[in-house]
């Protein structure tokens, strides 16, 4: 299908800053995408591990995929011995946890979207294509868990797209999950099959566009999909679903050279950048948007966390992963992250009067008032560490040294406040009058009053906190995603430091006799916790993924080298010989 581009240029320079993207990419990536080490720093950790792991793969180069369906570095403070050795050790007990609950998805739940961690059976909630393991295949590689890896490889070859065991797809979840994790775990391997099936994915995803307008579904039937037909595009979905499609169907278009993933995302984001001026807060979407419309406009509530989170996250990762050759993403990038600082961050009364910053959310009344609503969620937390990403991008040392440390540093107290050490899914606080010191002193009498007006107050929530919406902990990893990048940027120690106390708290709190599992209630220190026989596989991708990068030396998944999709699946970013681009 040839259509035209509609990105205010003409079709031929978009198609010509393609092909200078791709051929970018390639001059970047083909000495190393098949473990080439020629040239390099043995003494790199991550020249070691690739060549452990991907020396001599050709165990896996006669795998042929089995579907029925064609779908056609920083600035670092020398380390010590001694800061070395407990570095390693801690390092280590995250890679045995992750081992644990790796044993346990092969041994009970091996080709099964999910591992149930407390009764030790499973269950298919996103098509039966071994999500866990598919989101998991780039953590084995980091980790250095070769056999693993190749058994993983080995299954992936022989999962099949052409069937699913629900009857409709969801295109964010397959997106994020299934094509990020091959995409990546290609990136790190070569292993030729995952790219195969990764073009498998891609094409069951372009048939998502299929539509009137070629926006996106939200949901499709599986067969009628299958059939060329029965896609109707939803009158309304959150945000976040159309607006996290971008960064892995344009690295599919990196990898294979094939301009039709990014020309279908392109037309997505296209009514994205055309709408962001225009909405009541400019610079931000609201949370609910048409797509079948293409309205992204409409609608007076707004959000940084859940249902929108991810979009905004894509922006300046987009323009990492581009290389800049698309200047739309810095200008919605910069756009909504001076939008987002003056509408959802506030500085929370404590009796302590730490200087730090939570997210919270706004509607927009009929008097075009904006109001802010000081409710937070983990879901969050990915911003501190988009601050520190995009500061870094753009020039803006204040977006990365002050408002990235002070949002993931609000994140760090939610965790350290709470009697079990983890952070609840959503929680209320008191906003100061400013964020100077002057205009956030604690005020017993005010604290009082604010919780009064809280039905879901309790006695045993710290000072400070007005509720815990959700007492839960869901094994989320945005927290420690923004911990670790701010360490990875910054090199200030006391990143590193909270990284462990989190990972303590929440392997000790989460533990089952298979894995580890999701939290009812965070808020009290009643061990065992209570829990819920649930483990998504994000568990695995990305929270346990994060834990080990912070204790990993720099050069592992560099961040001048690689930009992670919201899955924690890193794609490595295109650069030209001799020009660096660092964070």
């Amino acid at each position: 299908m040839h259509r035209q581009f509609r990105l205010g240029r003409s079709r031929n320079l978009i198609l010509a800053a393609l092909a200078l993207l791709v051929w970018f990419y390639y001059l970047r990536s083909s000495s190393t995408r098949h473990g080439s080490t020629q040239g390099q720093d043995l003494n790199l950790e991550s020249v070691r591990l690739e060549r452990h792991m991907n020396k001599d793969s050709s165990a896996t180069s006669h795998l042929k995929s089995t579907s029925t369906f064609d779908w056609s570095s920083h600035n670092f403070p020398p380390e010590t011995p001694a800061a070395a050795t407990v570095r390693e050790a801690r390092r280590q007990a995250v890679r045995d946890l992750f081992k644990k609950n790796w044993a346990s998805y092969r041994k009970h739940a091996w080709m099964k979207d999910a591992l149930q961690p407390i009764s030790g059976e499973y269950k298919d909630q996103f098509s039966g294509w071994a999500a866990t393991l598919v989101d998991a295949l780039d953590t084995l590689w980091i980790m250095g868990l070769r056999a693993e890896f190749d058994e993983a490889v080995t299954a992936v070859a022989g999962i099949d797209f052409g069937k699913s065991s629900s009857f409709s797809v969801n295109m964010f979840e397959v997106n994020i999950r299934y094509l990020g994790g091959l995409l990546a775990a290609y990136d790190l391997s070569g292993r030729e099959v995952l790219l195969v099936k990764a073009v498998e994915l891609g094409d069951m995803l372009y048939a998502g566009y299929n539509t009137k307008d070629r926006m996106p579904v939200d949901f499709f039937g599986f067969e009628e999909a299958k059939a060329g037909e029965g896609l109707m595009v939803e009158g309304s979905v959150v945000s976040a679903s159309p607006g996290t499609l971008s960064m892995e169907m344009t690295h599919l278009s990196q990898v294979t050279g094939d301009p039709k993933y990014y020309d279908a995302v392109a037309r997505v984001m296209e009514v994205f950048a055309k709408g962001q001026p225009w909405t009541k807060i400019p610079g931000l979407w609201p949370i609910y948007v048409s797509m079948s419309r293409k309205d992204v406009t409409t609608g007076s509530y707004f959000s940084i966390g859940g249902s929108a989170d991810s979009l905004y996250e894509y922006l300046p990762k987009m323009h990492a992963l581009l290389g800049g050759l698309e200047p739309q993403y810095e200008t919605m990038s910069r756009a909504f992250l001076e939008a987002a600082n003056h509408t959802f961050f506030f500085r929370p009364m404590l009796p302590g009067e730490e200087d730090l910053l939570m997210i919270g959310t706004a509607s927009v009344d009929d008097d075009d008032k904006v109001n802010l609503d000081p409710e937070s969620e983990h879901l969050g937390c990915f911003v501190g560490g988009i601050y520190a990403l995009a500061g870094r991008l753009f020039r803006r040392p204040d977006w990365a040294d002050d408002l990235g440390a002070k949002l993931t540093k609000g994140c760090m107290y939610a965790y350290s406040a709470m009697p079990t050490g983890i952070m609840p899914e959503r929680y209320n606080m008191v906003p100061c009058k400013s964020r100077s010191d002057s205009g956030c002193r604690w005020d017993e009498t005010l604290f009082d009053e604010e919780k009064k007006k809280r039905p879901e107050w309790a006695s045993h929530l710290p000072k400070g906190f007005t509720t815990a919406k959700d007492p839960r902990y869901l094994l989320r990893p945005e927290a420690i995603e923004s911990v670790f990048i701010l360490w990875r940027i910054t090199g200030r120690e006391e990143f590193q430091q909270t990284a462990w106390d989190m990972f303590v708290a929440v392997a000790n709190g989460t533990e089952t006799e298979y894995a580890n599992a999701a939290v009812l209630d965070v808020t009290r220190a009643e061990y065992p916790l209570p829990k819920e026989d649930y483990m998504e596989s994000f568990w695995l991708a990305e929270t346990l993924k994060y834990f080990y990068l912070a204790f990993s030396p720099p050069d592992l998944i560099s961040l001048d080298e690689y930009v992670l999709n919201t899955e924690a699946h890193p794609f490595r970013r295109p650069k030209a010989r001799g020009v660096s681009r660092p964070l």
